[in-house]
């Protein structure tokens, strides 16, 4: 991605996240990257055009990297889910908030697409948590709920979490692991990789700007 878009793309995802997709305009947007507004048209398309290609690439992005993830128990896999997310959250706050809030500004016809990623990604969820109840390593009673629960816990680390606040990033996604795992009735909390797991996000996100 070269450089303009680049500038395009970050202007895009601050605005975004400051003052939601339909408080942005396109001279909002043009004067945060240093463009005229007839350039700006030129590297983006339509405003949702640039939405789109932000949720498509983030979420890819989260795809990617939860395919990625070691583990082999469904402690394991939700453990790595856990801190994945929580990891991405915390890193990219504005960009993973503007995929969590904006879904609801996309037209019919552009939603399904990003809908579809955003499926596969929880998909990975729902089995690591459907095959743990399956083998009893689970006890919650309502799997799907267990999980939008946990997506959405993990989510909000996006809000509130700052780098220089009292709980280091290593350890907070060690404590919502513990969360998650007691939550779904887990007895058994595997050992915590965070630091391959942020190798992994940091080289995800690198290898697709």
């Amino acid at each position: 991605m070269g450089t303009t878009e680049q500038r395009v793309r970050r202007a895009a995802i601050e605005l975004f996240a400051e003052r939601g997709f339909h408080g942005t305009g396109i001279r909002d947007l043009a004067e945060r990257a240093g463009l005229s507004s007839a350039t700006l048209y030129h590297y983006m398309g339509t405003k949702e055009d640039l939405l789109v290609s932000i949720m498509r690439e983030s979420l890819t992005r989260l795809v990617t990297a939860g395919e990625r993830l070691p583990g082999a128990s469904p402690q394991e896999r939700v453990a790595g889910l856990v801190q994945l997310h929580v990891l991405t959250h915390a890193v990219q706050q504005e960009e993973t908030r503007v995929v969590d809030d904006e879904m609801r500004s996309l037209t019919p016809a552009r939603r399904a697409e990003v809908v579809a990623l955003r499926d596969r990604y929880e998909a990975l969820w729902q089995s690591a948590i459907d095959d743990g109840c399956s083998v009893g390593a689970f006890t919650v009673s309502a799997p799907r709920v267990a999980r939008l629960a946990l997506l959405e816990m993990c989510s909000g680390v996006a809000r509130w979490y700052a780098p220089d606040g009292p709980i280091p990033l290593p350890e907070l996604a060690v404590r919502y692991t513990e969360m998650a795992l007691g939550l779904l009735g887990g007895a058994e909390v595997p050992p915590a990789d965070v630091a391959g797991i942020r190798v992994l996000v940091d080289t995800v996100w690198a290898s697709q700007n």
